[in-house]
């Protein structure tokens, strides 16, 4: 009986060692019985290496992983009493993980999300005092064109006519000026003009169909500001209309995802599913 046992506990040992090692026979490195293989780091490795970078790399991603795994076995060491809370926490990520992704599904099915010009409408109307500025907007147009032009006046004439006939017969000749803007029906803000036009700095207090024109050594600037809004004035529905679809879109998604957990609840109760006690 005595030899049975020696013989069957020399024969574990064995196929231990066999198992051991033709499980490190193909490995290119080990941490405690963890091991890596050259199929593990090749689907890592970028396409057209040079033989120095890919031996770099190589090396880098084995100390990555040896490294990782020394971390996890000092952890799963010195925080053994820990791993009751440990397992409880990714559980409960799992759990809110699946969830989340249900919810994502179904409302990627089943969220309207067109949002027509009577809901921005409605919306901001509805909603007019969420919408005050932290900046100042302008709607302006302006050109900048050199001194060595022989028609500088009849440039500035017809800037300062600011009718459609002379802006577009400026638009035509917009090759012959170093910049220009000719689209003051939309709002921008004034900082970022500024970024454009730095001397505006200089101005105090802009306002509303004011004419401004300025000199530097190259040449001139002509600005014709059309509107002002200033900090904390409500902004203007145009500008903040992306700002409002985004706001439709998460109101929308908060009723449907209250409707989709109602529902839910309502059909468990009917099949008899879930009882409250």
């Amino acid at each position: 009986m005595i030899k049975h046992v020696v013989l069957y506990i020399g024969l574990v040992v064995v196929l231990i060692s066999c198992n051991k090692q033709d499980a490190s026979e193909d490995a290119i490195a080990r941490v405690y019985d963890k091991f890596l293989y050259e199929e593990d780091i090749v689907k890592s490795l970028p396409d057209n290496l040079t033989k120095e970078d890919s031996v770099l790399i190589r090396n880098s991603i084995i100390n990555d992983w040896a490294t990782e795994e020394l971390l996890l076995n000092k952890a799963k060491i010195n925080l053994e009493d820990e791993n009751d809370d440990i397992n409880k926490l990714v559980e409960d990520y799992k759990k809110d993980l699946l969830i989340e992704k249900y919810k994502q599904a179904v409302l990627q099915q089943e969220l309207d999300t067109v949002i027509t010009q009577m809901d921005l409408d409605e919306y901001y109307e509805n909603n007019k005092n969420i919408f005050k500025l932290n900046e100042d907007l302008v709607q302006l147009k302006y050109i900048y064109f050199n001194h060595e032009l022989n028609d500088e006046k009849e440039f500035i004439k017809l800037f300062k006519q600011d009718t459609e006939e002379s802006d577009s017969e400026l638009i035509d000749r917009e090759l012959e000026f170093n910049s220009f803007n000719f689209n003051d029906s939309i709002w921008v803000s004034y900082k970022s003009v500024q970024k454009k036009l730095p001397w505006l700095k200089e101005e105090n207090n802009i306002k509303k169909d004011q004419f401004i024109q300025k000199e530097d050594s190259l040449g001139v600037y002509l600005v014709a500001v059309k509107n002002v809004l200033y900090r904390n004035d409500i902004a203007p529905k145009s500008y903040v209309i992306p700002s409002i679809k985004q706001m439709i879109l998460h109101k929308r998604k908060l009723e449907l995802t209250k409707k989709i957990e109602q529902t839910l609840v309502n059909d468990a109760i009917n099949k008899k599913q879930f009882e409250q006690y």
